[in-house]
């Protein structure tokens, strides 16, 4: 369920459907009411293509503050996916291209780590054999991602 919440983030509802919430340096926040969700989204520093990093609430579902990454390749099988935030490291729960915290409790770790440091990289080995990194700049992170849990409050 959490990894399938996940995905949906950018893919589930078209564009047109989502309010933003603001920018806010390297994060922008937004808000999809036909579901309800809203998440806080960044895209990784020199990266092309459709990797992001994501906090999301879904309100119905009770879900909030879920960190998400959609990486910028595809990764080796079984490669473990490894988060740095500062000073602080974390092992996330991959998919072929996805990873994420491994609990509520990772999750809120992570954000609490997000809030205190200036970047973050999550690094693996990709599917063609050669580790990688997405290094994300964390400016504007904790205001995307408070105003994306503000976003949400009153959706139920």
């Amino acid at each position: 369920m959490r990894r399938y919440l996940a995905l949906l983030v950018l893919v589930a509802t078209p564009a047109a459907a989502r309010d933003s919430l603001g920018m806010f340096e390297a994060w922008g926040a937004f808000r999809d009411p036909s579901s309800p969700r809203c998440y806080a989204i960044s895209k990784p520093v020199g990266r092309a293509g459709n990797g992001f990093a994501a906090v999301g609430s879904w309100p119905r579902q009770r879900v909030r503050g879920q960190v998400h990454f959609r990486l910028s390749r595809v990764r080796a099988d079984d490669a473990p996916v490894v988060l740095n935030v500062g000073e602080r490291r974390f092992a996330l729960v991959a998919g072929q291209a996805d990873a994420w915290g491994a609990d509520a409790r990772a999750d809120a770790a992570i954000i609490a780590a997000m809030r205190s440091a200036s970047s973050m990289s999550v690094q693996t080995q990709g599917a063609n054999g050669r580790a990688f990194a997405d290094t994300y700049i964390l400016r504007g992170a904790a205001t995307a991602i408070d105003a994306a849990a503000l976003g949400c409050a009153r959706l139920r």
